[in-house]
């Protein structure tokens, strides 16, 4: 079957970002801003996928983080990126979708969990694979994504192999991390959504985020399932895009937090 129409979208961020995105039309009250993961990209096969199945529950704006694909600046993996998520929920807004919820994968799950909590806006948000917390090794893949991160060669690989454009140094402040934001989300429905089979963050991640989030949330445990948008089944995502119209629909818009 083929994917459904995307119709190109350029976006501004606050601090002047230019980002690449897709609209992916459907039903016109909901509109689900999708986050892809580290060095992923919306016109990956995979996130492009999840836009089709998720756009059965409502319009799609995907997007590419900065420092990755078409988009400009460079990757701050997870701090900066709020803004990204920012810009690309007041366009679903703007071209007239009454309901906004975000979706995110891996560093796109911890973006959108740090966005809800700090600038609000959305009716809801959803955490798939995503950190708790910062500076976790515990994985080989984490300790891969380190490497690429911090060092030069590490960096140019990233740039080369993946188009993704990482910024150089330490966080400076180091940013609020997932689980402190996820304790600021309430009234804002949040799922969060973990695999028993991941390989980068264990399911002690899942129930961190969880534990420090307010009601109302629920926590999925997805039995043999890996890591972010490569191993979503269809199934999963539908079952996403089922709770999402629903919880969304329960929720008016909080006001907007610009912190």
């Amino acid at each position: 079957m083929p994917l459904a129409a995307t119709f190109p979208v350029m976006l501004v961020t606050k601090d002047g970002v230019r980002i690449d995105g897709a609209h992916t039309p459907g039903p016109p009250e909901l509109g689900i801003v999708l986050a892809h993961g580290f060095t992923g990209s919306w016109r990956c096969r995979d996130t492009r996928r999840i836009a089709h199945v998720l756009s059965r529950f409502g319009g799609v704006v995907a997007f590419d983080f900065r420092g990755h694909g078409r988009s400009g600046g460079q990757t701050t993996v997870g701090d900066l990126e709020v803004l990204d998520v920012d810009a690309a929920v007041r366009h679903a807004r703007v071209i007239g979708y009454r309901r906004v919820a975000v979706v995110g994968f891996s560093m796109g799950a911890a973006t959108a969990v740090r966005h809800a909590g700090l600038h609000g806006g959305v009716d809801a948000v959803v955490s798939v694979s995503g950190p708790a917390r910062w500076y976790y090794r515990g994985t080989r893949p984490m300790r891969q994504v380190h490497w690429a991160i911090e060092r030069p060669v590490g960096r140019w690989a990233a740039r080369v192999v993946k188009r993704t454009r990482i910024a150089r140094g330490p966080w400076d402040p180091v940013p609020m991390p997932p689980h402190e934001a996820a304790a600021l989300i309430s009234p804002t429905p949040l799922l969060v959504v973990h695999g028993d089979a991941d390989s980068f963050f264990p399911v002690e991640h899942a129930h961190q985020l969880f534990a420090a989030a307010r009601e109302p949330k629920e926590l999925w445990i997805e039995p043999g399932y890996g890591h972010a948008e490569s191993a979503a089944s269809p199934d999963l995502v539908r079952r996403i895009g089922r709770w999402v119209s629903a919880a969304a629909s329960e929720v008016g818009s909080e006001p907007f937090r610009d912190n």
